[in-house]
Order: structure tokens, then sequence, then C-alpha cells
């Protein structure tokens, strides 16, 4: 079979060369025994190269047994493996075969090979290096004929630095390492697979498949997509049934875009001809942040002193003759420091009302910013974006809180 039959036959959207290459090497190896490890981020779609291989290599007609080796809990994944003997353990009430013993013959696929213990890694290696398994409550070994196809989301060689993966089991299940793309990195596929989720649904529930409009695109590509494909299609599924509308523009598309971390200030701006003007308004926010900057200081300086001042005062005479001019002198003294307490309050009241005055300079400073980036490159987001150093799916929630 070529790519594209592959492709379609897997329902694989995308034209990615990356992609394209991690398809084409599973197809090579597929006719072979050999192991082969798949990495990439959770969420890429690793899971359809296992598939791709076991279809087109001589045991298809046998089984294929996917195990998600991160769901099966630390107590039995030996006996889900490799099976078990009646009384081996508390509910053990008969023998049973384990994936190995059931996928002789075909292929098992691994995924989340990183999550073994490392007593279950040890049996491992021991099947790929001389097919014979234990199951658990036996002394007798067994053999299997299986295919392993391993996979993983975790750096394993980290993982083997840490001492959470044994090396030799690294390198036995690497023969033929595939890895597969982020989603961020196939930037020409992410609409395709949009339309194709959107449609699926469609099609699903009878239901108008939504379309996005030039400026939604731009926005879904330019989204990190940490997700990848699994977060893409759980995005175009939610918009499917919660807008009325079947035309998503950007402003729409952002509200189901989680928040990036961001700045309250687009402050990163591009050096350039016109830039003038960006750079007097920045000034003077980062002259009104200095200013508060300094007026605490001031105002937590004086405090200290005062609370020094306090804590150094003599103690009160104890003599008679001395007794009542010293209470006289404490009693002026408290009444200094009410005074000074009093003017100390008051100063801090007045800093931090200047202080929440200042804030909203610095909220229109900066919302005068984002449209004069929109002024100047004619309500292109894209430009006024990339100009303020931000991405466009942020300066679209700015827009949003300031109304325009």
């Amino acid at each position: 079979m070529d790519l594209i039959t592959i492709k379609q036959r897997f329902d694989i959207i995308g034209n990615d060369a990356e992609l394209n290459r991690a398809i084409e090497i599973a197809m090579q190896v597929a006719p072979t025994d050999l192991s082969v490890l798949i990495t990439g981020e959770s969420g890429v779609g690793k899971e359809n190269i296992p598939r791709i291989i076991h279809e087109c290599s001589p045991r298809k007609h046998n089984k294929y047994i996917a195990v998600n080796c991160g769901a099966i809990p630390e107590g039995t994944i030996d006996s889900e493996l490799f099976g078990h003997e009646k009384g081996a353990f508390t509910g053990a009430i008969e023998a049973r075969k384990g994936y190995f013993e059931e996928a002789n013959e075909g292929t098992i696929f691994l995924d989340e090979v990183a999550e073994l213990p490392l007593s279950t890694q040890v049996r491992l290696l021991r099947v790929l290096q001389t097919g014979e398994f234990i199951r658990v409550g036996s002394s007798k070994p067994q053999k299997t004929n299986v295919r392993v196809i391993a996979a993983t989301n975790v750096n394993l060689k980290r993982s083997i630095s840490e001492g959470k993966f044994r090396e030799d089991l690294f390198y036995r299940l690497n023969t033929v390492p595939i890895h597969i793309p982020p989603l961020r990195r196939r930037s020409d596929d992410i609409h395709r697979l949009f339309q194709k989720f959107a449609l699926d649904f469609a099609n699903k529930y009878s239901v108008p498949s939504v379309t996005l409009t030039d400026e939604a695109k731009t926005l879904l590509e330019n989204y990190k997509w940490p997700g990848n494909i699994r977060e893409l299609k759980s995005v175009a599924e939610r918009i499917s049934i919660l807008e009325s509308t079947r035309r998503i523009d950007a402003a729409i598309l952002a509200n189901y875009l989680p928040a990036e971390e961001e700045s309250s200030l687009p402050i990163s701006l591009k050096s350039g001809e016109n830039s003038a003007d960006y750079l007097s308004d920045r000034d003077i926010i980062f002259k009104i942040l200095y200013q508060l900057k300094q007026e605490i200081s001031e105002l937590r300086s004086r405090v200290d002193k005062a609370s020094i001042s306090s804590d150094q005062k003599e103690d009160f005479p104890t003599s008679k003759q001395n007794l009542l001019p010293a209470i006289a002198h404490h009693q002026e003294e408290e009444d200094e420091q009410e005074i000074e307490d009093q003017e100390i309050q008051e100063e801090e009241d007045t800093n931090i009302k200047d202080s929440e005055e200042n804030s909203l300079t610095i909220k229109d400073k900066s919302n005068e910013l984002i449209l004069k980036a929109l002024k100047k490159h004619n309500d292109n987001r894209a430009a006024a974006a990339e100009e303020l150093g931000i991405s466009v799916r942020t300066l679209y929630r700015k827009l949003k809180k300031i109304k325009v």
C-alpha cells in the first residue's frame, strides 16, 4: 500500500513531512519482527502507528492487543501481562492467560511503557531476549512469539538517569525509533483536522457543520495546542454543540482556547521606523511603576524607623521623687507617638489612593498601546499582535475587555 492509501485506511489527516516520514518508516519495518519504540507528546496520535505496522505485516491475521501500561495497578500488572496460576494470590480462583500468551503469533502494543515497574521491566526484557515468560505463581517457563511495539510520551533517557527505566530494556525496545511530531509543528494540518472533527460531529448528530473565518483560522493555527490532536478534537466538538451560529469568528473561538499566562501590559514591542509613539508611552508607564516602587520603599522605611524608636524608649524611673515627672514625660511620648502614627497612616492612605489611581493610569496606557497598534496596522489584528509582542489570542481577549 502507498502513503495515500494508508492515510485513507487509518483516517489520518495531514501532509506534514515529519508525519509522512513516520508513516513511511512504519510501512518499511512492518514486514519484519523488529521492536519499535514510538515517541511523541500526549495526544499526537501515536496509537495509529502500531496498527499500521500490524496491518501491513504477516501477522495481520492474528491478534492485535493494545495495553495501556499506565492504567493497570502495579500489583496486578504482572498478572495482566504474563498470566497467573490458580491460587497464586488472593482472588486467583482459576488460572488465567496474560496478554503475551493471548497475543501469540500476533502483535502487542505497550502504550505508556515508561509506567512499567522495574520488576515488570525485567520480565519484559526476558520476553524480548528469549521469547520466554513465566506466569505469576508458576516456575515453568512458557514460549511466545509476539511482535512488541511500545510507545511513550516521556524522555526515556532521563528516566534511565533517574533510575526509573532500565537501559538494557530501552535499547531492546528502541530497535526502530519512530517520532510523531506535535500539532504545533503541523500548522498547515490544524485547520484540516478541525474541519474533519467538525464534519464528523455534524454527520453523527445531523446538524450543519461549523466553519471558521480567516481570522479564526489564523488564531487556530497560532495556538500552541499542548493537548495536541486530542485537544483540537475537544474544541471542535464543544464549539459544534454550544454555538448557535455555524460561522465561527476569532472572537468566538478565543473563548474556547485556554488563556495563556500573560502580563497586564503588552510591553514587548519591536523596534522600527514608526515605533517612537509606542516607546514614549512605554517610558511613561515604566516611570509610573518606578515612582510607585520608590514611594512604597519610603513608606516602609518610615514605618520601620517608627517601630525602632518605640522599642528603644527608656524604662520608667522607679524612685518616688522622679515618679510624677516620668509619668508626665511618658504621656507626652505617647501623645507624640499617636500623632506620628496618625500622620503615617494618613500618608499610607494617600499612597494607596495614588497607587490605585496609577494602576488605572497603567491600564489606560495599556489600552492606548493596543488601539495605536491596531490603527497603525489598519485593524490587522495579527500584525498588531506581532507589533505588541503578544499572541493573537491574547489580543482578542484584551480587546474584549475594552469592548472594541
